[in-house]
């Protein structure tokens, strides 16, 4: 059992040293969103992929974990909670300490991870609704206003004022 705490604790350190990683990454991201430097933005992009990926394998190997103590205390692996893991170390006061401090550090990194990127998605949700408005804004420069000309059948002409051939040329 203790090996396995021991394993416990080794992986969660790890994770939460990964996590650490992501923050620092997702910290670096809100200025190049907000300076609109899209080539730092796609490198911090990629770097938080692999990240990610080391995430989901410390997490797998978590699991294992959590599972080889359940089955070692006969718990429903469901139920059980690494708070439970934590109270049941009483009798061991350096593991219990142990695993609670990196706990609590895992937990506290994950939520700074949650908080920041919610800004660099309400950052980005913003910088996309000012690209939205600026082609709004250049579409509607192409349809200029019609006159208020009327021929012999009452029918109005709907002449345009100015030009009408104002339109974006890509090819340029």
């Amino acid at each position: 059992m203790a090996s396995l705490m021991e394993t416990l604790i080794e992986v969660l350190e790890k994770e939460n040293l990964e996590y650490k990683n992501l923050l620092d990454l997702s910290m670096k991201k809100t200025p190049a969103i907000v300076s609109d430097d899209i080539k730092s933005l796609a490198k911090i992009t990629d770097e938080e992929q692999i990240i990610v990926s080391r995430i989901n394998h410390l997490d797998n190997q978590r699991n294992e974990a959590v599972n080889d103590i359940a089955n070692v205390l006969n718990k429903d692996v469901t139920k059980l909670k690494i708070v439970d893991l934590i109270n049941m170390l009483a009798a061991r006061p350096q593991e219990q300490e142990k695993l609670a401090s990196v706990f609590d550090d895992l937990r506290r990194n994950v939520r700074a991870v949650k908080r920041i990127n919610e800004q660099n998605r309400e950052l980005i949700e913003n910088a996309l609704e000012l690209v939205q408005l600026n082609m709004q804004v250049l579409q509607s420069l192409n349809k200029a206003p019609e006159t208020a000309n009327y021929n012999r059948g009452a029918y109005n002409t709907g002449d345009v004022i100015g030009t009408v051939n104002k339109a974006f040329d890509a090819k340029q």
